[in-house]
């Protein structure tokens, strides 16, 4: 539980490589935004730009938008399947280690103004190029003219200042993601900044002189940061930043590092299923249940070692099954909207984060994963 502006107790709002689809031909000139957008598979089959199903029957309605430019992001994050200095073309290189079609925008747009009852969620994600805030504002001013979906942006604070968050606002955007991914500055100086071929000016104080333009601006719950875990941080340090985020009423969304073939990170290996499991729990609790510092212990190495928050809300917290589901942007009646599913793992593996409640079978493999006896304790506090 946090205090908002006005002294007032608040929680978080209640929640729960390239290829041209069949509408795009080889004969077009250029294919970049904002005449074109990526938008993931997922994406792609729910607004039947492509056939095929999901792993498991859902009602899917978060639409991603990724931005496409021939010369691509000017960034060269070490984890990045869109890096710079990633070997090959930009239109054969992949994001998050799923496939993002290539579509016109004025389809897409089309496509979701038809199919504007299922949608809970939009999300335009910039990348680090020029013209990304020009082409991100022509796109959000297309959807708001034919789709009344709640819509965010995942921003590339480079390009951005004051005056152009203020603009997105304008525009109808209502919420605003940040891909802060290292979760300390020496983590983020070391893989987005000093790379081969440099860092595209990524700063990590200029990311969070953004993200409090973004807070104040927009509200609070209405930012949200992005955490990749397995990049190299310890669990105190994740401890960290979402105790930092809580206490600003912003959330923190949970990535778990997949490692892009070929990529500088590509032959890391992703955090243990338990690991994964205990961050989720431990981002709830610290989130939606207020716990702190005095509620966690780690060993010497910043490990987490255990909980001390009461057995009941433990329990109830696996019983719901809400950590372990996708973290996103809520739809438009506070339900989950953004469910991005494979954002953390590829189709044919286990789910690491659900986009959907999990069932009875799912919450028994999550205690088993989570070894959640091991980590409650009622060690006395000093």
């Amino acid at each position: 539980m946090t205090t908002d502006m006005a002294g007032s107790k608040s929680r978080p709002p209640a929640r729960r490589g390239v290829r041209l689809l069949d509408i795009a031909t080889r004969d077009d000139r250029a294919h970049e935004s904002p005449d074109w957008v990526r938008i993931s598979g997922a994406s792609a089959l729910a607004l039947r730009f492509s056939s095929g199903r999901f792993s498991r029957d859902f009602a899917f309605g978060g639409i991603n938008l990724l931005l496409n430019y021939d010369d691509g992001c000017r960034s060269d994050c070490a984890y990045c399947g869109l890096a710079r200095t990633r070997p090959g073309s930009y239109e054969d290189k992949s994001f998050i280690r799923v496939e993002w079609p290539l579509v016109r925008t004025d389809d897409l747009v089309d496509r979701m103004a038809r199919h504007e009852e299922r949608l809970t969620r939009l999300c335009i994600s910039m990348v680090t190029n020029p013209f990304a805030f020009r082409d991100t504002c022509d796109i959000t001013e297309r959807i708001r003219r034919k789709v009344r979906a709640p819509l965010s942006i995942l921003v590339a604070p480079p390009t951005l200042n004051r005056r152009r968050l203020e603009r997105f606002k304008e525009l109808g955007v209502d919420m605003i993601g940040f891909g802060i991914d290292a979760v300390t500055e020496d983590l983020f100086r070391r893989l987005r900044s000093d790379v081969p071929a440099g860092g595209a000016g990524l700063r990590w104080s200029q990311y969070w002189e953004i993200v409090s333009h973004a807070r104040d601006l927009f509200g609070p719950w209405k930012v949200n940061c992005h955490a990749l875990v397995g990049l190299g941080e310890t669990d105190r340090d994740l401890m960290d930043i979402f105790v930092r985020l809580r206490d600003r009423e912003i959330y923190a969304y949970l990535f778990c590092f997949n490692p892009e073939p070929d990529s500088r990170m590509g032959a890391e290996e992703k955090s243990s299923i338990r690991r994964w499991r205990r961050i989720q729990l431990l981002r709830h609790l610290v989130e939606s249940e207020g716990m702190g510092w005095d509620d966690v212990s780690f060993d010497s190495a910043g490990n987490l070692r255990s909980l001390s928050a009461r057995p009941a809300l433990v329990e109830e917290a696996l019983r719901s099954g809400e950590p372990f589901m996708t973290n996103g942007c809520p739809g438009g009646a506070g339900e989950p909207g953004c469910t991005r599913p494979y954002g953390s793992y590829r189709p044919s593996e286990p789910f690491r984060d659900f986009p959907f409640p999990p069932s009875p079978d799912d919450l028994v493999s999550i205690g088993e994963e989570l070894g959640v006896e091991e980590l409650i304790t009622s060690r006395r506090r000093t």
